[in-house]
């Protein structure tokens, strides 16, 4: 469901252009199925004929030795010809045959056998004037519905503004009350889809603001991983990411025999049988592949960094490219030190960042500023490439309403595409994903709030003062992120390009947003802080 404004046009004709070509097309087919049957006649004719036919019961019932003089007739008539057929008995009974009226309505409706039955005709235009009514009955039942629920989503919508307006200002039992107003309201719209599902999320969100439990609400980390699973394969923001960072690291990486990758969130290594398969197929050969990924540390114990590495040598060895894996446990990306990554000088480094970036906001402001402690130390390090992947929005504002404004406007839209998939449980699941994203931008404050989103544009400032300038994302990458669309079914998806950086959305709103950057020499950045 995308927010729109409340003022709509043309639905009314757009219905009524509807109707009107689906009665069309429905006396075209009756039409057909008459001539296939042999008689020529049209649906429109059918009340003439029917008035011609009793007019022929009444006279042969009143004649009735004329009868047996047509019986015994030599002239054959073709009863196909029902009009003319009709016409030609009645002059045999010296009948004029009925004028055709001007003023008589289609009769959308088949003849069932050869001969017609003047009571038949009259008792199917009876019923189909009968179901006619119970037909715009329903029609009107369901316009009065739909208006209720446009009604009540508008409602819906105005009132979530208000109980946030009365959150921002502390008024928090102005704000509970509103929020028991809505559940009610809620029960008018239908809350699989559409406003209902997107105001459902913000209200239980508003929920955990006022209760204080919003930070309860981040799930495990094994849930998690299973949430962003079913978000990948839901919809096409994910594998976006993955395609068109893939695509950048491979042509960074041409040329180069010993690579070195680090992912700051590995999450089931999704992202890296294709890369994988990508450089074995390298012209020149395969290079030395050496994969770096930061993933929290599991719950039960478990190695779970080594086991996806164990996976992933395992598809590399099948395609005879030789690799190394490394697992870095960290429950923050400002915990990670350079010296865990083991870089080495001698390889081509590309480092990864799907939607990690943004958590790096949210630290306390006492402390020193882990974002620019990391893109220091990233930079440092010299990577060939680095590839970021950012919501494209502004989550981070420090204003509580703006914010909220912004995350309601921003997940109807995400909210709306998922409808395109058909996939269940992923859909669902996906849906789930995304609730907690809200919980968070809407519950949390402080270090607690890590979904921090920024717009591309404050990336782009942010990564230039921090030393590294733009890559552009080549044609290959736009168009391998236009044949990864094709996959799916929906035609609301978009790519677009903008100043070499790549933006999947849906129809007009861009989601999400793929950026590549390269570290500045420490020459320039000398020459750039001396003007």
């Amino acid at each position: 469901m995308v927010l729109y404004d409340s003022a709509t046009s043309g639905g009314s004709n757009s219905g009524s252009s509807s109707s009107c070509s689906g009665t069309k097309q429905h006396v075209a087919e009756i039409d057909g199925l008459l001539a296939g049957a042999g008689y020529k006649v049209r649906s429109s004719e059918l009340r003439q004929v029917a008035q011609r036919l009793e007019r022929l019961e009444t006279v042969m019932v009143n004649s009735p030795a004329d009868i047996s003089q047509l019986a015994s007739d030599t002239v054959h008539y073709n009863p196909s010809d029902l009009a003319s057929w009709v016409d030609s008995l009645l002059s045999e009974f010296n009948q004029p045959p009925l004028p055709l009226p001007s003023d008589l309505p289609d009769l959308p409706d088949i003849i069932a056998g050869p001969s017609v039955n003047h009571t038949a005709v009259g008792n199917y235009l009876t019923d189909n004037f009968t179901t006619t009514q119970q037909q715009q009955q329903q029609q009107q039942q369901m316009m009065i519905v739909t208006a209720m629920e446009e009604d009540s989503g508008i409602r819906l919508v105005h009132m979530l503004m208000t109980c946030a307006e009365s959150v921002q200002r502390g008024e928090m039992a102005v704000a509970g009350s509103l929020i028991e107003d809505m559940k009610g309201l809620l029960t008018r719209v239908n809350p699989s889809c559409g406003i209902g599902k997107v105001a459902g999320c913000f209200i239980d969100a508003l929920s955990f603001r006022i209760m204080g439990v919003g930070g309860s609400i981040c799930g495990s980390v094994s849930e998690n991983e299973i949430l962003y699973h079913h978000f990948y394969e839901a919809c096409p923001y994910l594998k976006f990411a993955h395609f068109t960072a893939n695509q950048a690291i491979l042509e960074a990486f041409d040329g180069h025999d010993c690579v070195h990758v680090v992912d700051f969130n590995l999450m089931h290594g999704l992202q890296w049988p294709a890369l994988i398969q990508a450089l074995a197929l390298r012209p020149g050969g395969p290079p030395l592949l050496r994969l770096t990924g930061i993933g929290p540390p599991s719950p039960d114990g478990r190695d779970s960094l080594r086991e996806i590495g164990l996976r992933l040598a395992e598809l590399a060895r099948s395609v005879n490219i030789r690799f190394t894996f490394r697992g870095v446990a960290a429950s923050r990306l400002e915990d990670v030190k350079p010296w865990m990554l083991q870089v080495s000088p001698k390889e081509a480094l590309a480092v990864n960042s799907i939607l990690q970036l943004h958590k790096l906001l949210g630290a306390d402001p006492a402390r020193n500023s882990p974002m620019e402690m990391v893109l220091g130390w990233i930079r440092n390090l010299n990577p060939k490439i680095m590839t970021v992947v950012e919501q494209e929005s502004n989550h981070n504002q420090p204003e509580f309403l703006d914010r909220f404004t912004t995350a309601l406007y921003y997940y109807s839209t995400m909210f709306d595409s998922l409808e395109a998939c058909p996939l269940q449980p992923e859909k669902a699941l996906a849906e789930i994903y995304l609730q907690r994203e809200i919980c968070n931008v809407v519950c949390c404050e402080g270090s607690a709030r890590v979904e921090r989103h920024e717009p591309l544009a404050k990336w782009r400032n942010r990564l230039a003062g921090a030393g590294f300038r733009p890559l552009h994302l080549g044609s290959n990458a736009f168009r391998q992120a236009s044949m990864l669309l094709t996959l799916f079914s929906a035609e609301g998806y978009s790519v677009e390009e903008t100043e070499g950086c790549l933006t999947l959305g849906w129809h007009s709103r861009p989601l999400i947003a793929a950026s590549a950057w390269h570290a500045v020499p420490d020459v320039m950045m000398s020459h750039q802080n001396s003007n």
